[in-house]
């Protein structure tokens, strides 16, 4: 999505064996002008969910077949971080405490206020529309680290430990000249406007000053 490109509308995924269910779900996410896309089975979610928009999952603990919590355990086995609100007719503790400790972000107990869901909702909507622009942004810092002469990496790594222009100089034999050539270059390819900016990118990307 480039900058100028309208935000596709969030969609908020469904899965419930009850049909009756997934229709006065639907229609009431609808009404706040929501995107929803219902399901019957995990199966049919698995089949059918792709998009590029932002989006939650309002997830029936009790499915044929494998549970909701098992249904859990599967998406995070396949990296699919969609935020998950349970909705339950037969909610327990020992059954919320393993839903929230696996990461649901809420477990929510029918009869269920329309207003209840739909802030819940509203959350995880904003949660994964943060953490798709965290990973945009982290994909662009990687396409820019690439960039890098792997000298250029070296000093980086080192400025960002704390290490000053000469005694970067010293630890990698050459002149202090070199290394503010090699720093100015590192950071207009990285887009660091400052120090404070160099130490930022540095971190979000997990680099390590060599041994």
């Amino acid at each position: 999505m480039t900058a100028d490109a309208p935000e596709a509308i969030p969609v908020v995924f469904v899965i419930d064996d009850d049909a009756s269910v997934r229709e006065s779900l639907t229609e009431l996410f609808t009404s706040v002008g929501l995107q929803v896309a219902a399901f019957g089975s995990p199966v049919e979610f698995l089949r059918n969910r792709a998009t590029d928009a932002a989006g939650c999952l309002v997830l029936d603990v009790r499915l044929p077949g494998s549970s909701g919590l098992d249904f859990q355990a599967e998406l995070a086995r396949a990296d699919i971080q969609l935020p998950i609100i349970f909705i339950t007719g037969h909610g327990d503790i020992p059954m919320t405490v393993r839903a929230m400790k696996a990461g649901a972000m809420e477990f929510l107990t029918k009869p269920i206020r329309d207003q209840d869901l739909l802030d819940a909702v509203q959350r995880g909507i904003d949660l994964d529309r943060t953490r798709r622009e965290q990973n945009r942004s982290v994909t662009e810092l990687r396409a820019r680290l690439a960039l890098l002469t792997p000298r250029e990496r070296e000093v980086v790594t080192l400025v960002s430990a704390g290490l000053l222009n000469k005694q970067i100089a010293g630890r990698l034999g050459v002149a202090e000249i070199t290394i503010k050539m090699h720093r100015g270059n590192a950071m207009r390819k990285l887009q660091a406007a400052s120090l404070a900016d160099l130490m930022r990118i540095v971190q979000v990307l997990g680099l390590q000053p060599p041994g």
